[in-house]
């Protein structure tokens, strides 16, 4: 496995910024032989939608690929609540912090409402305390129409099957949908060591993302719906808003490549075992996590002056507010790059 480390730097800024997995290129490669009927009336995207159908367990599971998590967020959401409704979601998710409104755009002006949570996660009190402050029926006040998990969390914390559907059943008893951002879920699999299904069609979930660009594809994400309704405005909501590429055999052959063999959560799992060694040395040399990471993702506190000199030193990482930094690990990191990235670490605290 290629390092992550080029001109001794050390890649821990983001997964987005790691290459693509070897299989996926070739399976690229293999897809631009001859010509193919375009917008996804090749066999790759065929094959695609048998292949994501058995490794949910749904028959009825429908797959769309777009070009980024951003969009495949907000078009699930658009396509599972009314303009005039409102998504709950925890206050740190990324679909509420990082995507510009990309919902409201896609959803005619829907709300988005953040809610608290320990771990950066929803709970059943989320759920009942936003309902207590909602006038249902009353066309002065958006309406709780989905529910949307971030899994993991963009703090690293990982939700359990059970935790999913404790939320997803106090949810269910106002009517509404359950949407995951799986921008990582092949590390929150990983993590669990559960089957793709328990965390997806087993607790009930309508739609999620697939979150294939941070670990180990090119060019495509995908969103995975399991209830037919989403789906039926997917088939339209995907084309009006620019998403069903005409040359759409690369992004299929991409993603069948991805779930093929479960290389998705192998490639998960490298990138979990590389965080978990990489926190483990931050704690040993003396410095504070904001969350146990249970996945790729940890925040670290660490002085102004430390985390500069360790920047200097080589290592990429995102400084978040003062005193908290970010470091995500990828499927191409490897334990040299740990190795090495806690020596430099080392170094600094001892110099400073």
């Amino acid at each position: 496995m290629p390092s992550t480390a080029h001109e001794g730097l050390i890649e821990l800024r983001s997964d987005n910024c790691a290459g693509v997995a070897p299989q996926v290129l070739a399976a690229i490669t293999a897809a631009n032989e001859g010509s193919a009927l375009a917008y996804g009336g090749d066999r790759w995207s065929e094959e695609l939608r048998e292949v994501v159908a058995e490794a949910f367990g749904s028959p009825d599971a429908q797959v769309f690929p777009v070009a980024s998590g951003t969009a495949a967020n907000s078009l699930a959401l658009s396509a599972m609540v009314p303009p005039w409704g409102s998504v709950l979601c925890h206050q740190t998710s990324h679909i509420y912090v990082n995507e510009c409104g990309a919902t409201s755009l896609f959803g005619g002006g829907a709300v988005m409402r953040g809610l608290p949570g320990d771990d950066f996660k929803l709970s059943p009190q989320s759920i009942r305390d936003a309902f207590a402050t909602t006038n249902f029926g009353d066309p002065h006040h958006s309406q709780p129409s989905v529910v949307s998990f971030t899994c993991p969390t963009d703090f690293g914390t990982v939700y359990t099957a059970a935790e999913l559907q404790a939320v997803i059943d106090v949810a269910a008893e106002r009517g509404l949908k359950a949407h995951l951002d799986g921008a990582r879920l092949a590390n929150a699999i990983a993590s669990l060591h559960c089957s793709p299904t328990a965390i997806t069609r087993d607790v009930g979930l309508a739609a999620f993302s697939l979150g294939a660009i941070k670990n180990g594809a090119m060019s495509t994400d995908a969103i995975v719906s399991l209830d037919p309704d989403t789906s039926e405005q997917l088939l339209y909501r995907t084309k009006r808003a620019g998403h069903v590429a005409s040359k759409m055999r690369f992004q299929s052959a991409q993603l069948i490549a991805y779930l093929t063999d479960g290389l998705w959560v192998k490639l998960a799992k490298q990138a979990n075992a590389a965080m978990a060694e990489l926190a483990r040395g931050v704690t040993a040399l003396g410095l504070e996590l904001v969350a146990e990471p249970q996945a790729n993702i940890a925040f670290v506190r660490i002085d102004e002056v430390a985390w500069r000199a360790w920047a200097a030193s080589g290592v990429q990482f995102y400084d978040i507010d003062a005193g908290t930094i970010r470091l995500v690990t990828s499927w191409q990191t490897t334990p040299d790059d740990v190795t090495e990235a806690l020596t430099r670490l080392e170094r600094v605290l001892t110099a400073r």
